[in-house]
């Protein structure tokens, strides 16, 4: 073989070689709601450069922010079809398929952030997100709770609201959910159901008192302009789950699962950082315009409503197995 034939043969294999590698190579569509700069874009994006790195450029995500494909239902529709892989929201968005699901979120029934993410790693709650994945053909990627969202949910007031007694009377807005104005009726507070659009001004006119939000919306709602008490409460534990297409997912090589569960595990540990930070220079913004923090009691929130869960077991409103879960994974249990 000359030197030519072989400078060209090399060139061939070569070729053969990128030519393997973009067929094997595959892209993802993530669809998210937040805009790229904000605090969960970014950590979206992290996984997604995450996902390239550790799959060695087999697998790319592409995020789409600002509900670019949609909105939720029609992404979750994309989401069965195959067309979106991924879908960065809050896995309670699964209870059209598996009603249970709607009980992840449930308010004062947990001690603590960790409680509650024992409680998502439980059997009960592993077998309605394998329900739905085989009911809709959508899963949940890894552990649902690993990215933070809030980073934790607190009570905006107009009035100093200190303790639990403080509940009493109080005008709270609430969206239109039966279990939600059902609980806070039951813990004292007079609910009122308004648009989330409409909070900033029904405060100011006094037709509410308060309402309930994750810190990181009050200061970009402006909330403490007309309400400036704010109250941590902890009402109930939020996170970003990666909702995936299952058979998707079931197809990939072993290297690029590996990759999207790993990159998923980074990103929260990026997450519990950046949001947290986030919260806190919103918090010292706040306090220099005199907004008041609170870091009010759970106990009697979570006593009250335990008598709240007992009378919906008792009735059958909650799910089989429901409370025994939630004992179960208390710590030291």
């Amino acid at each position: 073989m000359t030197s030519k034939q072989g400078t060209i043969a090399l060139a061939s294999l070569l070729a053969l070689g990128l030519m393997a590698g973009a067929a094997h190579a595959e892209t993802w569509r993530m669809a998210t709601k937040q805009p790229a700069d904000s605090p969960e874009g970014k950590v979206f994006q992290y996984f997604a450069d995450k996902v390239e790195e550790y799959s060695g450029g087999d697998l790319t995500v592409r995020v789409y922010p600002n509900e670019q494909l949609g909105k939720t239902d029609a992404v979750m529709e994309q989401l069965q079809q195959g067309t979106v892989h991924i879908y960065a929201e809050g896995s309670t968005y699964m209870d059209k398929w598996v009603p249970d699901i709607s009980w992840v979120s449930a308010a004062f029934i947990f001690d603590d952030r960790e409680h509650w993410a024992r409680f998502v790693g439980s059997d009960l709650v592993k077998g309605w997100y394998a329900e739905a994945a085989e009911k809709a053909g959508v899963g949940v990627l890894g552990d649902s709770t690993a990215i933070m969202r809030g980073p934790y949910r607190v009570m905006v007031a107009n009035k100093d609201v200190q303790s639990f007694e403080d509940i009493d009377g109080l005008k709270l807005r609430m969206h239109p959910d039966k279990l939600a104005h059902a609980l806070w009726t039951h813990l004292g507070a007079d609910v009122k159901t308004l648009a989330w659009t409409d909070v900033y001004q029904s405060i100011d006119k006094g037709i509410v008192d308060a309402v309930n939000s994750p810190i990181a919306l009050v200061e970009s709602m402006r909330f403490q302009e007309v309400a400036p008490h704010v109250i941590r409460h902890d009402e109930y534990y939020q996170s970003v789950a990666l909702m995936v297409n299952q058979a998707k997912f079931d197809a990939l090589p072993e290297k690029e699962k590996e990759a999207l569960l790993k990159a998923l595990e980074d990103a929260g540990t990026y997450s519990e950082e950046l949001m947290t930070s986030a919260a806190d220079e919103s918090i010292a913004r706040m306090k220099e315009d005199g907004v008041t923090f609170v870091d009010i009691d759970r106990e009697p929130f979570v006593a009250a409503m335990k008598e709240f869960y007992t009378e919906l077991q008792e009735t059958g409103e909650l799910p089989e197995g429901y409370l025994e879960a939630v004992e179960a994974t208390r710590a030291g249990s």
